[in-house]
């Protein structure tokens, strides 16, 4: 009953900007962090950044502050990648998470342990 659906993911040059969206439904933003990992042809899935059910950010190694930014629309129950100085190892898909049990056990410390994600949304970064 909780879903994920990601987009916004597409082709970008070098440089550019890309914004994605994870919109929400079943559970409330309110009660419920929400992760952004991506994952690259290869064996590691990489977190990006979380979302508190606060408000509170946490970034990670692949997404330098200041470049990369979280956010969420509450009201739309709708969470935000925002994503500047792309380059081409950015290039993966990207998905959100977030734990689905109702009393929100988990928060972006375990974002790793959520267990609600999306399909994902191609982010491909080429000249």
């Amino acid at each position: 009953q909780v879903q994920l659906v990601e987009s916004g993911g597409g082709l970008v040059q070098p440089g550019g900007s890309l914004t994605l969206s994870c919109a929400v439904s079943g559970l409330s933003l309110n009660y419920h962090a929400v992760s952004w990992f991506r994952r690259a042809p290869g064996p590691e899935r990489e977190e990006v950044a979380c979302i508190s059910r606060r408000g509170e950010t946490t970034y990670y190694a692949v997404s330098r502050k200041g470049r990369f930014t979280i956010s969420r629309d509450s009201a739309q129950s709708t969470v935000y990648l925002q994503m500047n100085s792309l380059e081409p190892e950015d290039t993966a898909v990207y998905y959100c998470a977030t734990d689905p049990s109702p009393e929100g056990t988990y928060g972006c410390v375990d974002a790793r342990l959520f267990g609600s994600w999306g399909q994902g949304t191609q982010v491909t970064v080429s000249s």
